[in-house]
């Protein structure tokens, strides 16, 4: 998608078939606005009328009746114009969210981890939100106000010409002091932003963290950040609105003050004997209610720019860089052997992979180590795409993966991390989460393989316990054991395990490790571990150190080589000795 439109260009994007609402909405609003100048010429008659000496009472009823049928009429019309452009802007808020998600999923995942939580939450979801009253309101009002405004304005040049113009002498000097109050507004603006980004993020860390900052007794300093961000916050709003109060009070005060100048003017023309009473009389009312419908549209200045910023932050996110890859696979893989050739990767414009060349082959273990930050992670998850490599390819199956579909592709992968992410669902929904349409005895068939059923059963309602958020309310072995299940459900023929043993208990390690076995049985596996004696039988040891692959073997033959594998082993060998 390319980024080169306007705010109202997007947001008509976004509203797709419902765009017509819009187009009604103004329809109905410009009938409206109609039937509010229309009592204007209704109220020019009874003037005249008044001096005239027409003093038939039944006749001002009925004109009366008239005015406040068209006020009626204008209620009627504006209620329906603003239902209009209300529906057509919810349909713009769902399609952005829909949009919004869709994207994230054809994006690098890579670069969608890199994105806070907090952030694109605040974005798709309050920021979104924020933006309703302003889309539903803006297009009609302004529609209606405009043409309330020219209306008045030309029957008023109709009348009279020098009155009309002074009639609008307030309007530019109460602009100098609205132009006053603008002044700097971007530089307000990125701050009240980036404030209360800040506290959501702060927010998001707090109660996320909240364990760790109990337990190490961190509460007080802990929730002093959050006060400190609250009161940015709150200070960067206050700071810019006492900015602006006192050139706001004098530009709303000044430009609908038009009898200020209408009255002396008018005074001097009608003693001239070159303006009549009841022309006079009959601009004074128009005048009183000239610049009211100007400040209708004015007020949404504001609110226009905060759509215009919160836009640009969800087309930032629409326009950012996807995986490419084509609808469908252009060849199928003849196995589950996984190959990267001459692979060069980069973060941030620093290149962290320097001409990878491994192969993994079908139905094998293999495991990569190495000291952290070395490099391991980063190629597993090229391998299942998570990134593209800047230059060489990773193959699958003899061919480039950007030849398959990413859902085909994915269909190849099972992974099992480190921290392991449950859904606030049931068990039994957790587990068959990539096979929703699994059969329970089935679900019960892979957690006894996993080695999960014995813990399910003692839970209060066994399959159909909600785990809390993240599967907080489950042991850290019991969560790597239902992500182990999550994977064999899915039944895909290469496995990657990223530390998935690195932070489990001695009591929970035997089971797990059946977990692990009966799953990576027959199956192509990626193991990244820093518990070296879980990858002592791999059929290949990987050596990742730099960016680079250093030594590759078996144990067996790294262990002959003096090199950083033999130091590993070593160095845990003494330190299971160690005492305090």
């Amino acid at each position: 998608m390319k980024k080169e439109k306007s705010t109202f260009g997007w947001i008509f994007t976004f509203a797709g078939s419902k765009k017509s609402g819009y187009i009604i909405s103004v329809c109905l609003a410009v009938i409206g606005a109609a039937f509010q100048v229309l009592p204007f010429f209704v109220m020019a008659t009874i003037i005249s009328k008044l001096l005239t000496g027409n003093k038939n009472l039944s006749v001002y009823l009925i004109d009366c009746a008239v005015m406040a049928l068209f006020w009626l009429l204008r209620v009627l019309f504006h209620s329906l114009s603003t239902a209009q452009s209300h529906k057509a802007t919810f349909a713009v808020l769902g399609n952005i969210r829909k949009q919004g998600l869709d994207k994230l999923t054809r994006m690098p995942l890579g670069d969608v981890q890199t994105k806070d939580s907090g952030e694109l939450k605040n974005i798709l979801v309050e920021r979104v939100d924020s933006i309703e009253p302003t889309l539903a309101h803006v297009i009609p009002e302004t529609s209606s106000n405009a043409i309330v405004v020219l209306a008045t304005l030309v029957y008023l040049l109709i009348l009279d010409w020098r009155m009309a113009l002074a009639s609008l002498i307030t309007f530019p000097l109460g602009m100098v002091f609205f132009v006053l109050m603008m002044a700097g507004y971007n530089k307000n603006y990125v701050r009240t932003v980036t404030a209360t980004n800040i506290l959501n993020d702060t927010a998001v860390e707090y109660i996320g963290g909240i364990e760790v900052i109990k337990v190490f007794g961190k509460a007080k300093s802990s929730y002093e950040k959050f006060v400190t961000a609250a009161r940015e916050c709150a200070q960067s709003y206050i700071d810019w609105m006492n900015k602006s109060n006192f050139y706001f009070t004098f530009a709303m005060n000044i430009m609908p003050a038009t009898l200020l100048t209408v009255f002396p003017i008018g005074g001097l023309l009608l003693k001239n004997g070159t303006l009549t009473l009841e022309k006079f009389v009959l601009i004074v009312i128009l005048s009183m209610g000239l610049i009211t419908p100007i400040i209708g549209c004015m007020k949404f200045t504001d609110d226009l720019a905060k759509i215009g910023t919160i836009i640009g932050q969800i087309t930032d996110i629409l326009t950012a860089p996807e995986l490419s890859r084509p609808e469908t696979d252009a060849e199928t893989p003849q196995d589950s052997t996984v190959e990267l050739r001459d692979v060069h990767f980069s973060y941030n414009d620093t290149e962290v992979l320097h001409g990878i060349d491994l192969t993994f082959r079908a139905g094998t273990v293999n495991a990569l180590v190495g000291p952290s930050g070395s490099g391991k992670s980063t190629i597993a998850k090229l391998i299942a795409s998570f990134w593209d490599v800047d230059s060489g390819c990773v193959t699958l199956g003899g061919y480039n993966v950007r030849e398959y579909d990413m859902d085909s592709l994915m269909k190849n992968f099972s992974f099992v991390f480190q921290n392991v992410y449950l859904f606030h669902d049931t068990i039994a929904n957790n587990i068959r989460f990539g096979q929703p349409d699994t059969s329970m005895e089935k679900v019960i068939e892979t957690s006894q393989k996993a080695r999960c059923h014995e813990f399910i059963m003692k839970l209060p309602k066994g399959y159909d316990t909600v785990i809390g958020e993240a599967g907080g309310s489950l042991s850290g072995g019991e969560r790597q054991r239902l992500s182990i299940a999550r994977a064999m459900m899915k039944d895909a023929p290469i496995i990657i395990l990223d530390e998935a043993t690195a932070n489990i208990d001695p009591e929970n390690e035997k089971e797990l490790m059946e977990a692990v076995n009966e799953l990576t049985h027959e199956k192509t596996v990626i193991m990244i571990a820093h518990r070296l004696k879980t990858v002592r039988n791999a059929a290949q040891i990987l050596v990742v150190d730099n960016g680079q692959i250093i030594q590759h073997g078996t144990h067996d033959e790294l262990m002959k080589q003096d090199g950083i594998y033999r130091h590993f082993i070593t160095g845990r060998e003494q330190a299971v000795g160690w005492k305090l």
